[in-house]
This record gives structure tokens, C-alpha cells and sequence, in this order.
């Protein structure tokens, strides 16, 4: 398969003890890394001096979404195929790049989750019990069933790119809406790759705040299941509809699931 031209697009708030690491280690995988500093009030600027990235600062913090989407529009002007996300605060690997795009490289019009399944107990149990409620909702909005859909490590094609620059909604809701809206106006497909699961005390608090956004998210992915129409069709779609969870690191495996069709890349 053709390797996948992509930028890795990070973006961060006050993430200066963990962003110039990741930010190197992301350059081994890709020569454009761009890197969207939303109104860091630390060192984090100044963490990423004599990298050679394409850095973005906004005075003030204005969201995850509005972050993500003044990356996505630099990446637009790059000769690209499309963008990989990770957070800045060390919860995503760069070492996990090249196997999300190998999978990306041989499922097109599909967005690849980096799905944190790889010691899943690991994760504190409101984080699990909210993923799996968030994962069940969006799923019946984009229509087919999702694993880990809050993670921020996912490969988006250049066509999802160009539609997330026009997607509405601010801070961790976008993320669910670019899902939402790829599906249905490109009716793009969801893959996972099962990813390691780090939470590590150096790691910076969370700016996700689980019964906050939980709840944000659920209100509004429930008025996108409502809008499209019948929500009992809708759902039965949803239900029937698998997600491939690939793990591109044991050919000839597939990872085993309790809850969707496992597919290996060929």
C-alpha cells in the first residue's frame, strides 16, 4: 500500500512539561506537525523553541474544537492526505502513528480511532463508565457501532477535513460531530485500532471534566439522533452495523471483541 501523506496535528493548553517530547517524537513519523497552542498561560510556547513545526497561538482559550479547527484549515493548505490528532498531555504515543496509518492506508473514506482497549482497567472507572455511554449515543447517531469514540487520537481523510472546518459545535462535542456529520454527509465509516491506555501521575489534570461533558455531549448527540428521523430505524441500523477493530501488529489475529466484528488488515 501507497503510504499516507499526513500531518499530525496536535493541539494543547498548558501542556509544557509533556508537549516537547511528543511534539519530537511525532516528527519522526511526519514532516508536518502542526501544533495549536489555545492560549497556554505556561511555559508550553517555549517548550517547542527550534522545532521545526507549523505553531498556531490563539491569545485566549477558545476550546478544543476551535483548536482543532484552526489546525485542520493549516493542514488544508499542506500537500496532505489527511490529519492524525493526538492530545498534547502524553496520554497518546507517537509510536502508535505509523500503525494507525497503515490501517488508515487500507480503508479509504474511513476515520481510524486510536481506541484505548490495551489495559482498559487501567482507566478510572468514571472516564470507562462515560466512554461507554458516549460510545453507545453516538453510535446511534452516526449509525453504526463505535468503541472509545472520545479518544483524540484518530486519523481523519483529507474530504473529513475539509467538512470539519464547517462543523459548529466547541470543545469536545466537535469531536463527536465531525463522526456524526462524516457519516452522514460522506457516509464515512468508523475503524479502531486498539491503542494502550496511559494515565500516569506526571500527566497534567484532565481538561475534560466527565459529568460536564458527558452531559454536554449526550444533550446535543441526542438531538442529532432526533433530527434525522425515525429514531427506533435508526437505532436497529446502529446496532447492526459493526465496527472493525484492527490491529495491524499480529496479521492473520484479528483482535477478539465481545461487542463487534473484528477485521484484519490485509
Amino acid at each position: 500500500m501507497t503510504p499516507l501523506r499526513a500531518a499530525v496535528l496536535i493541539p494543547c493548553l498548558n501542556e509544557e512539561r509533556a508537549i516537547r517530547a511528543i511534539v519530537q517524537g511525532a516528527l519522526q513519523h511526519s514532516g508536518q506537525v502542526i501544533v495549536v497552542d489555545d492560549g497556554s498561560s505556561d511555559g508550553t510556547v517555549a517548550a517547542l523553541a527550534g522545532l521545526p513545526i507549523h505553531l498556531i497561538r490563539h491569545e485566549r482559550p477558545g476550546g478544543k474544537g476551535n483548536a482543532l479547527r484552526a489546525g485542520f484549515r493549516r493542514a488544508l493548505e499542506l500537500d496532505i492526505d489527511g490529519v492524525l490528532t493526538m492530545d498534547g498531555d502524553g496520554q497518546h504515543h507517537y509510536g502508535d502513528i505509523p500503525r494507525i496509518l497503515r490501517v488508515a492506508a487500507g480503508l479509504p473514506n474511513h476515520i481510524v480511532v486510536g481506541a484505548r482497549l490495551i489495559g482498559r482497567e487501567r482507566q478510572p472507572w468514571i472516564r470507562h463508565v462515560a466512554n461507554d455511554i458516549a460510545d453507545w449515543g453516538i453510535a446511534w447517531a452516526v449509525g453504526q457501532r463505535l468503541v472509545d469514540s472520545q479518544s483524540g487520537q484518530r486519523w481523519y481523510p483529507r474530504e473529513v477535513v475539509k467538512l470539519a472546518v464547517d462543523v459548529a459545535p466547541q470543545g469536545f462535542v466537535f469531536e463527536a460531530d465531525i463522526l456524526i456529520e462524516a457519516a452522514r454527509r460522506l457516509r464515512t465509516r468508523v475503524a479502531a485500532v486498539p491503542i494502550e491506555v496511559r494515565y500516569a501521575g506526571e500527566f497534567r489534570r484532565s481538561h475534560f471534566k466527565p459529568l460536564r461533558d458527558f452531559c454536554r455531549i449526550t444533550s446535543h448527540v441526542f438531538g442529532r439522533v432526533v433530527e434525522a428521523g425515525s429514531v427506533v430505524r435508526t437505532y436497529g441500523i446502529a446496532r447492526n452495523t459493526p465496527i472493525q477493530i484492527i490491529n495491524p501488529d499480529t496479521a492473520g489475529h484479528p483482535t477478539p471483541t465481545d461487542t463487534a466484528t473484528s477485521t484484519e488488515l490485509a
